[in-house]
């Protein structure tokens, strides 16, 4: 067997096992329950109620995600390697490094169907709409298409599992993709009268571009606790990624500034304006490797852009996927290394 068949065959097992997992479900489940709640909890608001949706709405889907990155990614190696059954895979002979990627693709698939799932839950509410007032209409097709899409969907998972033992969760989500999808695409050409209306109307790309991003952001994600989990437990390898997570939030509030002010500070020492201590400069490069050397997940969450109305460039995706891509290159390689020395047998 070729490295190339070893890579699919261990990220189409990872992707099984991963979509698998009850937690899937669970996740899945209460974020659907939040996205489709926090429309009308939105409308208590005194401005722009759909602001208020996006906002919410994106946070569920990139929470949501997130915590599930963070449990299925860490818990596809680590408990491999607590169960010595990861020796029954590199003993065939596979190459560790070539576990390691094929383990991160399965995870990355089962988490783009997920982040899929709960993308489209949340695109057939934001066609829907907040209503403003009393009088605005329900949006029915999307009602009646949406639930039809996660009816049908459960339905055949409750088959597949009762008459031929599948698993119940992975169907569900699995076929909620495209079922989900039909039915957004269904209620892109109904307003909530029933009326036929040009698809352009209510499609939103601004919304496809940011959903896009953070699958970005969740690729990121796997390849951190793929990374972590190669040496730590499950509990260690969890607390990692939440808190690269929040920090990479975080980092242009915490080291932005101070890292334009040192430039500043740089900036007018080798022009003769001021002068640059010794300490500062240490300083200055000490910001400089932390904002370089932490993810900024800012960069993939854009609701302050799509709350104030503003398009997202394809110069900035083009400058974001490279991004990622660096990352998660340099992660897997540190995944990569940190496996080959550790001891499973």
């Amino acid at each position: 067997m070729s490295l190339f068949e070893q890579l699919l065959a261990i990220a189409r097992n990872t992707f099984l096992e991963s979509i698998r997992q009850p937690i899937v479900l669970i996740v899945c489940v209460a974020a659907t329950i939040l996205i489709v709640m926090s429309n009308p909890f939105s409308a208590w608001t005194m401005t722009d109620d759909q602001r208020m949706f996006v906002d919410i709405g994106l946070s569920t889907v990139f929470l949501a995600t997130t915590v599930l990155a963070a449990f299925i990614a860490t818990n596809v190696l680590a408990r491999e390697i607590e169960n010595r059954t990861v020796l029954t895979v590199i003993s065939k002979p596979v190459p560790r490094p070539v576990f390691v990627v094929g383990k991160f693709l399965g995870v990355s698939v089962a988490m783009l169907v997920a982040l899929l799932y709960l993308g489209l839950v949340f695109m057939l509410v934001e066609v829907h709409g907040t209503l403003q007032t009393a009088r605005d209409p329900l949006h029915i097709p999307v009602i009646v298409f949406g639930t039809g899409a996660m009816l049908v969907s459960i339905a055949v998972g409750a088959w597949m599992n009762f008459f031929y033992g599948k698993s119940f969760a992975a169907w569900t989500i699995v076929l909620g993709v495209p079922f989900l999808g039909f039915a957004y695409l269904l209620s892109l050409f109904f307003d909530a009268e029933w009326n036929s209306v040009p698809l352009a109307q209510q499609f939103e790309p601004q919304m496809w571009k940011a959903l896009f991003l953070m699958a970005l952001a969740t690729f990121v994600l796997n390849a951190i606790a793929i990374a972590a989990s190669t040496r730590l437990g499950q509990v260690l390898t969890l607390t990692i990624v939440f808190g690269v997570f929040v920090l990479g939030l975080l980092s242009d509030w915490m080291l932005g500034r101070a890292l334009l002010d040192a430039a500043e500070l740089a900036r007018k020492a080798s022009a003769g304006e001021a002068v640059m201590t010794t300490a500062q400069s240490a300083s200055y490069g000490f910001f400089w490797f932390c904002r370089a050397a932490l993810p900024n997940f800012q960069l993939f969450w854009l609701s302050d852009t799509l709350t104030q109305k503003k398009e997202i460039p394809l110069d900035y995706i083009m400058y974001a996927i490279p991004y990622s891509l660096a990352l998660v290159t340099a992660m897997l390689s540190v995944a990569a290394m940190l496996f080959q020395r550790r001891e499973v047998g």
